[in-house]
């Protein structure tokens, strides 16, 4: 006659002692496939193979053309140490100086700010000085109250107005003012003073040059020439 605990090691299974418990079979489920997923890693492996394609065919059509090699400001001149070269493949629209004409750069003068890393073109520099025809180079004095928040930059066209002295009330009539260009804009000093040179007319060159001595100015910034 079979006991009570002879039935329960039958039921445990043979080498399982009654009252034992055995771990539970874990089964793995399978994954269903995604054909989104699928989709997308093959068209990132086939762009990748495309771009790889298209260096490859770039890569020889790199020519060597002149780049600038640290920031020049506008009005100042080339040195040999402001360019340097680099192959790169370039547009036909873009406008390069081939590397050969490197040498024939220096002592010319730069027509805008040109910043380092930056290939160099035509329109970038200029035979003649930063003064034109009739002009007059004045250095005007700045208080950095005086400079305005966004700052100053070469090109900039300024109107230079007279002012009264600090504190005293503003003059009577319409000031005078005298149209100016922002050739160069020098580091501050200790006290914050910043001196901006400025072209002007030779025919108001005297009387602004008598502002920036005195102090009593104030500065307009005016829009941008429309081109």
């Amino acid at each position: 006659m079979t006991t009570t605990s002879e039935r329960a090691r039958l039921a445990a299974g043979p080498g399982t002692e009654a009252g034992e418990l055995r771990p539970a079979t874990l089964v793995a489920t399978r994954g269903r496939r995604r054909p989104g997923l699928l989709l997308a890693g093959v068209t990132m492996v086939a762009l990748g193979a495309l771009a790889t394609m298209w260096l490859v065919s770039t890569s020889g059509d790199r020519v060597e053309v002149v780049m600038v090699a640290r920031d020049v400001p506008y009005g100042a001149q080339l040195s040999a140490e402001d360019l340097t070269t680099t192959a790169v493949a370039v547009d036909p629209t873009v406008h390069v100086i081939a590397a050969d004409a490197a040498a024939g750069l220096v002592g010319m003068t730069a027509a805008a700010n040109l910043t380092a890393g930056s290939l160099l073109s035509d329109s970038d520099v200029t035979k003649g000085g930063v003064l034109g025809s009739g002009e007059v180079l004045v250095p005007l004095p700045m208080a950095f109250e005086r400079v305005p928040a966004g700052g100053l930059a070469a090109g900039d066209r300024l109107l230079v107005v007279d002012a009264p002295p600090q504190g005293a009330d503003p003059v009577q009539g319409a000031p005078s003012q005298f149209d100016a260009r922002v050739v160069r804009v020098g580091a501050p000093d200790v006290n914050g003073t910043v001196v901006v040179d400025v072209a002007a007319s030779a025919s108001d060159g005297a009387q602004l040059a008598t502002r920036a001595a005195t102090g009593r100015f104030a500065i307009v910034v005016l829009p941008a020439a429309s081109s």
